[in-house]
């Protein structure tokens, strides 16, 4: 299933494709749905920058229902890879709960817009319900639908909610924080 977002930032794109690149632990305050980001790895050359980081979910999920969760179904690993030259992210997610069910991939484009940027989020999600303990090979296809339409719907909102955060972070720093 298609992921597809566009959200636009009133900063300039190297700012925000900088800020997206190299300070995504810092946004995690404005990320009611995210606990922690982490940077597992990074390699800079020249243009090109290659991450893996591991995210923690489940910021704001009551506790009764983080106590019925396993730990690895709020964590996912992102690996990614900056391109400067032409500002963009190709990227690919691992899903720890269900490893080899979920694939997610795509590539993000920053656009440069008169007064600012429009991040342009671009992917495909697919979920394999046969790889899923306890999905009866009669219901493997339905399962999946509906899993991806769901799983789609939430990638999107976070995404647009990481551009949120983005914004209130470099707002905040400008000292141009909107009430």
């Amino acid at each position: 299933m298609r992921i597809h977002a566009d959200v636009e930032l009133p900063f300039d794109r190297a700012l925000v494709f900088e800020t997206y690149r190299d300070r995504l632990a810092d946004l995690v305050p404005y990320l009611p749905n995210i606990q922690a980001i982490r940077v597992v790895s990074r390699e800079d050359r020249e243009a090109q920058t290659d991450f893996v980081n591991e995210w923690v979910g489940g910021g704001d999920i009551p506790k009764v229902v983080r106590g019925v969760l396993k730990e690895s179904m709020l964590r996912w690993t992102d690996y990614a890879t900056w391109h400067a030259t032409d500002f963009t992210v190709t990227w690919r997610t691992d899903v720890h709960a269900f490893p080899g069910a979920v694939a997610s991939a795509g590539k993000n484009a920053y656009v440069p817009l008169a007064a600012g940027t429009r991040l342009e989020i671009r992917g495909e999600l697919t979920i394999d319900a046969g790889k899923v303990p306890g999905v009866p090979r009669l219901l493997q296809r339905t399962v999946a639908e509906t899993a991806e339409k769901i799983i789609v719907g939430s990638v999107q909102t976070n995404l647009v909610e990481i551009a949120k955060g983005v914004r209130q972070l470099l707002e905040k720093e400008r000292g141009t924080l909107r009430q």
